[in-house]
């Protein structure tokens, strides 16, 4: 069997491709680039950008080691277009909006699982494999997304998107072993990214500060930080658009006269007036939910039925947080959660779990507590 293995430099897909060619498969490697730095005027890191290097193209560096090393063929394909198309767009139009997306999602949904499937399908290959922490279980002809056995890595969170066809063609080689397995299986091979540091957000910005990127699309506009529990302003933001809901870092908010000292977080976002909301603890009402509606539901196995208890996942390696759905439409569930939970933001993942099987999952569309609604 052909398999096409998406080698992105790391660790994790490097022993990936090893594990499938021990297996016995036939394994060739492909790097995907998806996004133009140096067109898009956008290269993070050293200002004289002649004499830098974009992440990106050190990553595939690595990836032509790595195969050289394995002794299998590596392909690159430019996913540019489709990559600004379907993921960026979105991202850039949820931030105006006032919510916080997660690019993860859509680049597995439409990049990684689609247009590279597609590509590998239409070049002889019968399947796709991918360095993600999850596991795929078959029953009764339905492919099952399963957390992997290392739950502290474990990546179904950000698969949530992908449909069972995509399922049915896809490999998940790291799905029983853990990350410390694959750095010993990495240094035995005497791979140079064996010790290589976990990539981290958008994959082509590197270490650069994500807010300092969005400036390049959606010009800053400074405002008021306001506390809504006295309605004084206390400070002035960059732009609504660069914070998330449960933010505490990087609100520039130091010690003020009158206000105890529990640390300020974002609770509210107005983007028509352009005020940020704090509060001031990380207790405060403001900063929790007890329901909230989710659209763009994608279901990857049958529903489970009207009413039932299962888990639910707001954010990547957040706990299972037990809730009770409720269907609103074809594309829009409701979730009752057992108790509130802090910070379940606008934008972000909705994740849904019976027991280790990923049934799923969609956007937080709006969030409730005590019946009023959280508006952003």
């Amino acid at each position: 069997m052909k398999i096409l293995v998406g080698l992105s430099g790391g660790v994790d897909s490097a022993v990936a491709a090893y594990l499938l060619k021990k297996q016995g498969y036939e394994v060739s490697a492909c790097f995907m680039r998806n996004w133009d730095s140096l067109a898009n005027n956008d290269y993070l890191g050293n200002p004289n950008i002649n004499n830098a290097q974009c992440p990106q193209e050190v990553d595939y560096e690595d990836a032509v080691k790595v195969a050289k090393k394995l002794d299998i063929p590596l392909l690159r394909i430019d996913f540019v277009k489709e990559y600004w198309d379907d993921v960026f767009s979105y991202l850039i139009r949820e931030y105006q909006a006032g919510r916080t997306p997660n690019p993860d999602v859509f680049c597995n949904k439409y990049i990684k699982f689609d247009a590279f499937l597609k590509f590998a399908l239409d070049n002889g290959f019968d399947m796709i494999a991918m360095g993600h922490y999850a596991k795929r279980i078959d029953k009764d002809g339905v492919a099952y997304l399963c957390k992997s056995y290392d739950t502290n890595k474990d990546q179904t969170y950000f698969l949530n998107q992908i449909s069972q066809e995509q399922l049915k063609y896809s490999l998940f080689p790291l799905g029983d072993i853990d990350k410390k397995e694959v750095r010993k299986i990495a240094h035995d091979l005497d791979l140079d990214i064996a010790d290589k540091k976990d990539s981290t957000g958008v994959c082509f910005i590197g270490e650069r500060h994500f807010k300092e990127f969005l400036k390049n699309y959606i010009p800053a506009k400074k405002g008021n930080v306001v506390d809504i529990n006295s309605g004084k302003v206390i400070a002035t933001h960059d732009g609504v658009m660069y914070y998330t809901i449960g933010q505490r870092k990087g609100l520039g908010i130091g010690g003020i006269n009158g206000f105890d000292s529990n640390g300020w977080f974002v609770v509210k976002k107005d983007i028509k007036n352009n005020i940020l909301y704090v509060a001031s603890g990380s207790e405060n009402d403001y900063l929790y939910s007890d329901r909230c509606i989710v659209k763009m539901m994608n279901y990857m196995c049958p529903k489970v039925k009207e009413g039932a208890h299962i888990n639910a996942k707001f954010r990547y390696r957040q706990a299972d947080n037990p809730v009770t759905i409720h269907y609103i439409d074809d594309d829009s569930i409701e979730l009752i959660f057992d108790k509130p939970y802090k910070s379940v933001t606008p934008g972000q993942a909705a994740v849904l779990y019976d027991g280790d099987i990923c049934l799923g999952g969609g956007l937080i569309d709006s969030t409730y507590y005590k019946g009023k609604r959280n508006d952003i």
